[in-house]
């Protein structure tokens, strides 16, 4: 990954240059556009749409027993869109070091980010085509698009401490949660009045489905041209070799392992880190599975599920910028140690939830909106202060294999815990550790000192 040393302001062309004070602006704003473009694949596609449908389609090739056999192997037709989600983290992280390598033995940070943004962009667009009983082809379709968002949030991440100061970072940060939660919450209401008035539309629900799965990806590839104009790469300076030659493969994974060995001289950012992998395990498999747990266990309609995420959507933009400005007075470390409490309380309340009745589901739909994109908002802004300068995406892909890239286990669990009682409840339930446990691992992190270790200015709050 860090050939050399990053050259973070390329220049200083004064206070309207790109270097200066306007141009970091400039690019902070078409920064915030990559959440607005690739978040509506986050709520459309894999919290409300995908998972109920690829369900249904998945039981449409079910035995009379009600397992699907891929590869001969016999999976109940439920756990298929939990599986395929933990499939997709495992292609993440085998592609992951080799982009984070290439994008820091050169300058194509910019380039590589377009090339996953548009192989993601596509293959959610080609889910206008999962119709019938071709479950294989969702869940391919799946493995592709979530492993591709992935690979872009590496290289998208790795800009916040570059093109942000550090006492703006929880603020860039929010913003940018902000920016995807106000897309995420307009298109699911153009797929609210699509879904819900589809006969009117003249056309079929599966249709309907179709296309709010297919637009989602259009939308993605329209609204990634603005960062694609606004950011910058930067000059890699001091030995970086330009990533070209043989073994450039094989240096991706080297470079990981050198970069692992040289977090060992950090272990306080270590800390932190597998405190973030434990409960944003938990986070990413509460947003890829509730819509399953609300449509099999609580047996609610699609337009209800809609209208929760819809509400979540709403309230996760609030609650983004004002976690944002309860960080900037508590500190983001405190600040995420109460949502983690929130997390605990509100999916252990979830168990209990009565069948049939939207009202609580709305409750708790209200209650995670408040505190998820501030949560997931402050962890990176936090992380960003615990990065040594100059290796900016070398630990961003790390982060971002910690935040996505290890993020099998929980729907994994999920998975197997329907698997083995045939309950999405006791699923549900399982989850509570990862929140629990993650509380307790990021309590014990210094982070004031891990920001003096890393180098780093301290600010005031953190």
């Amino acid at each position: 990954m860090s050939a050399g040393t990053v050259d973070r302001t390329d220049g200083t062309e004064g206070a309207g240059g790109p270097g200066g004070p306007a141009g970091r602006r400039r690019e902070q704003r078409g920064w915030y556009f990559y959440d607005f473009a690739c978040s509506v694949y986050s709520t459309s596609v894999l919290t409300v749409f995908l998972g109920p449908y690829l369900t249904t389609v998945a039981k449409a090739a079910a035995d009379a027993n009600g397992f699907v056999h891929p590869l001969g192997i016999p999976v109940r037709a439920g756990s298929v869109f939990a599986y395929a989600v933990s499939v997709s983290v495992v292609v993440a992280v085998l592609v992951m070091p080799l982009v984070g390598a290439a994008a820091d033995r050169t300058v194509r940070k910019k380039p590589l980010l377009a090339a996953a943004a548009y192989v993601g962009a596509g293959a959610t667009a080609g889910m206008f085509f999962l119709d019938g009983d071709r479950y294989l082809l969702g869940a391919f379709l799946l493995i592709v698009a979530n492993a591709a968002q992935s690979v872009s949030m590496v290289l998208y991440n790795a800009y916040l401490p570059q093109i942000a100061e550090p006492h703006e970072r929880d603020k860039v940060s929010s913003r940018g949660w902000a920016f995807g939660y106000t897309s995420g919450a307009f298109v699911l209401v153009l797929n609210l009045i699509l879904y819900s008035g589809h006969e009117s539309f003249g056309i079929s629900e599966s249709a309907a489905v179709r296309i709010c799965l297919a637009s989602a990806g259009l939308w993605w590839g329209a609204f990634t041209l603005v960062p694609l104009r606004r950011l910058r790469d930067r000059r890699v300076v001091g030995g970086a070799s330009g990533g070209h030659g043989p073994g450039r493969v094989g240096a991706g994974w080297r470079q990981l392992v050198a970069t692992v060995k040289d977090m060992r001289r950090h272990p306080l950012t270590l800390s932190f880190l597998l405190a973030y992998l434990v409960y944003n395990d938990g986070v990413q498999t509460v947003i890829s599975q509730a819509s399953v747990y609300g449509s099999e266990e609580l047996g609610l309609d699609q337009t209800t599920l809609i209208t929760a995420i819809l509400l979540v959507q709403v309230l996760a933009v609030a609650g983004a910028l004002g976690m944002g400005r309860l960080a900037q007075r508590f500190g983001a470390k405190h600040t995420i140690l109460g949502s983690l409490a929130a997390w605990t309380l509100t999916i252990g309340a979830g168990y209990f939830l009565p069948a049939g009745e939207p009202v609580w589901f709305y409750g708790l739909a209200a209650t995670i909106g408040l505190v998820l994109g501030g949560s997931q908002a402050l962890s990176r802004s936090l992380f960003s202060h615990l990065v040594p300068r100059g290796k900016e995406a070398e630990y961003f892909s790390v982060y971002e294999m910690s935040d996505r890239g290890m993020s099998w286990l929980g729907p994994l669990v999920f998975g197997l815990a329907y698997q083995l009682t045939g309950s999405y409840r006791d699923a549900i339930i399982s989850l509570v550790a990862f929140f629990a446990l993650g509380f307790v691992l990021l309590v014990r992190v210094p982070v004031r000192r891990a920001v003096e270790a890393a180098g780093n200015p301290v600010p005031e709050r953190i």
